[in-house]
């Protein structure tokens, strides 16, 4: 009977059934589709993708115009800059030694500047870091200083006394 129901409407397609038995591949389909739909992104996120992707494409642009220009650049001026190179040798050195000599100078200047600060919070109280171990260095050298001290005026009187046994007229 449903064989000559099929016969009779040839528009209706055969529903088709997987090993499984009995779903259908168009509810398969239906499944997949369900599961995208519930991963899209929401409008904010599609702009967000967009902004990423121009601004991308953008960036890459200007990269390859700018190594093409450089690399331009390179091709057309470096016989200029081979036959001038006897110049530019000489004035980069003393640019060079110049500029380190600056930042030397600047870099000393901030050191001291934060020593001497360093010292002003010290020395006024405020406990700056450092200052418990650079206050037990203090005392460890006072106690060592102290000790070599007290050795010397105990040792000194007995080397004094040898001293005068050698030479009595001393």
């Amino acid at each position: 009977m449903a064989d000559r129901d099929r016969a009779s409407n040839p528009t209706q397609r055969p529903s088709r059934t997987t090993a499984t038995g009995g779903a259908t591949a168009n509810s398969n389909v239906s499944a997949f589709l369900r599961k995208i739909q519930t991963h899209a992104p929401n409008s904010t996120q599609l702009m967000g993708l967009m902004t990423l992707v121009i601004s991308g494409s953008i960036l890459l642009l200007l990269t390859g115009l700018t190594v093409t220009a450089g690399f331009l650049g390179l091709i057309f001026f470096t016989p200029l800059i081979v036959i001038s190179s006897p110049i530019w040798f000489p004035i980069g050195a003393v640019l060079f030694f110049a500029v380190a000599g600056f930042l030397s100078f600047v870099g000393f200047m901030v050191a001291v500047g934060g020593g001497l600060s360093w010292m002003y919070r010290y020395y006024r109280g405020l406990n700056p870091p450092g200052s418990d171990q650079f206050d037990y260095a203090r005392t460890r050298i006072y106690d060592t200083a102290s000790h070599v001290k007290d050795y010397a005026r105990e040792y000194g009187g007995y080397l004094q006394s040898k001293v005068k046994d050698a030479a009595p007229g001393a």
